[in-house]
């Protein structure tokens, strides 16, 4: 995975296409930032049958997120993820 967010370059706008078919862009964005300490159940259910769940997570690796669930996982377990792959 690490090569891949080495090429992900933020700035060519045929990279972000995949926000377009994201569902949670049809969701309540407030879902997939509850308050600290609020629930990530109805993000996570929405990012299960995301066609874009991959591109999602991805993004945020590479971008570094602090917030919110990208790719059906909090930052708590992205920066878990992150831990593994090095």
């Amino acid at each position: 995975m690490q090569a891949f967010l080495a090429l992900v370059d933020i700035s060519d706008e045929s990279a972000l296409a995949w926000q377009e078919r994201a569902l949670c862009a049809q969701t309540d964005p407030e879902a997939f930032f509850p308050e600290k300490g609020g629930s990530t159940r109805e993000a996570k259910r929405v990012c299960q049958s995301c066609e874009v769940r991959a591109e999602c997570l991805e993004y945020a690796l590479a971008n570094d997120e602090r917030f919110g669930i990208w790719g059906g996982l909090s930052e708590r377990e992205r920066r878990k993820l992150r831990r593994r792959a090095v």
